[in-house]
């Protein structure tokens, strides 16, 4: 009798300790988000301040502080060193308490801090890096990458360029891991549709002269010399391929991954007729024009949101709606991003979607061309819409992914 009533009440209390402390998990509602990326070197202008800008903007259109939670943004540049980068994020997540990182471009970077998000368990929202890898070879449950990769500029640009008879190509390739990838993917589709790729060179990250990789991609003969580079990287190799006068001795530059900062930074006489890909553009609809006007009131110069500012917005308003929906932060990054899969996606900028179980976001990308200098009517008014990409286009299939987390 006695020995079942002490374990009615072992029951009893253990069953209260489970009460007290499942409200107490789901109640907090404390966040710190920290924005990881390059704040003062090439990529600067297409994430840097602005995307700080962004995650913030995320987290005052999540609604989450006016009903009590408490949402920190940090800020630090990876100077473009994945040492550097990975030593920040192990600072934030080890004495700051960091539950999530975002933006993280530089391919390089995004690989060794999505090693160490997996080993710490927090969440990697990556908007910046455009390497395939992170939801291919490389993925991690702990990894999402909400805006765009090498598959997807491959498949857009490339593809294009080489089905409308430019099928000799070139590269100039920046030489770290999102060059290697990017010229990697590029390759595949050019020759997957009948082009031929004649060579390439490697150029080191930051480069101001380009002259030596210009006369080698010059003297190829290709029809497309392709820039498997992104930010002062390319806007540096146009600039002196137009003084070289490549472009009008017949060859055509494809400007694999180019940024809206980029073509303003070049200017339209300069950048008129490039072809790229893109996922976001400021001036697609209502919603957009709407989100980037107020972005512009606050960021560096008032310039326009680049596709990866609009991804880390995107990325972090999903990550707070998960932790909403959960009842607060489990500190789990493994269990948000399972539920940030199960959750489907809806933001102003990128419209709906879903995300993979490689991580990967999936919704349309565009191919765009740059408008000739009298084609423009208002400020930032710089692209031409060529071709809308399916979601199902714009990401490898999952039959072909490399990614673990894939069950074949």
């Amino acid at each position: 009798m006695r020995t079942t009533l002490t374990r009615h009440c072992a029951a009893l209390i253990a069953c209260a300790g489970l009460g007290l402390a499942t409200p107490a998990l789901g109640q907090d509602k404390t966040v710190k988000i920290g924005v990881l990326n390059d704040m003062s070197s090439l990529y600067a202008d297409i994430g840097g301040a602005n995307s700080v800008i962004a995650a913030k903007m995320a987290v005052q259109d999540s609604g989450l502080l006016d009903k009590g939670w408490k949402i920190e943004v940090l800020s630090g540049d990876h100077q473009n060193k994945p040492d550097i980068g990975t030593n920040m994020a192990r600072q934030w997540i080890d004495v700051d308490k960091v539950d999530a990182i975002t933006d993280t471009p530089n391919s390089g970077v995004a690989l060794a801090v999505s090693t160490l998000v997996r080993e710490k368990n927090i969440v990697l929202v990556n908007s910046g890096a455009a390497t395939a890898d992170l939801t291919g070879k490389a993925c991690s449950p702990n990894t999402v990458s909400v805006t765009y990769d090498t598959y997807m500029l491959a498949n857009g640009t490339g593809k294009a360029l080489t089905k409308a008879g430019g099928d000799s190509w070139f590269f100039l390739t920046s030489d770290y891991a999102f060059g290697h990838a990017l010229e990697r993917d590029t390759s595949a589709v050019v020759t997957a549709n009948g082009g031929k790729v004649l060579g390439g060179v490697k150029h080191p990250i930051n480069t101001s002269d380009f002259s030596s990789f210009l006369l080698q991609a010059q003297a190829s003969k290709a029809k497309i010399i392709g820039l498997a580079n992104a930010g002062g990287d390319t806007t540096n190799a146009i600039k002196q391929a137009s003084e070289f006068g490549i472009m009008s001795g017949g060859q055509k530059l494809a400007a694999l991954l180019l940024f809206i900062n980029d073509v303003h930074s070049l200017g339209l006489k300069t950048a008129q007729g490039l072809s790229f890909t893109e996922s976001f553009y400021w001036d697609m609809n209502d919603q957009t024009r709407a989100w980037s006007k107020r972005f512009a009131t606050q960021s560096k110069g008032g310039s326009m949101p680049s596709m990866t500012v609009a991804g880390v917005y995107s990325g972090v308003l999903h990550y707070l709606k998960t932790l909403e929906a959960m009842g607060g932060n489990l500190r789990d990054g493994a269990k948000v991003v399972a539920k940030m899969k199960e959750l489907p996606t809806d933001d102003p900028l990128f419209g709906k979607g879903t995300i993979r179980v490689d991580g990967r976001k999936i919704h349309q990308a565009y191919l765009f061309e740059v408008k000739k200098p009298e084609e423009s009517k208002y400020p930032w008014d710089y692209y031409k819409l060529v071709a809308t990409i399916p979601p199902e286009d714009a990401a490898k299939p999952l039959e072909a992914s490399e990614c673990p987390l894939v069950k074949k």
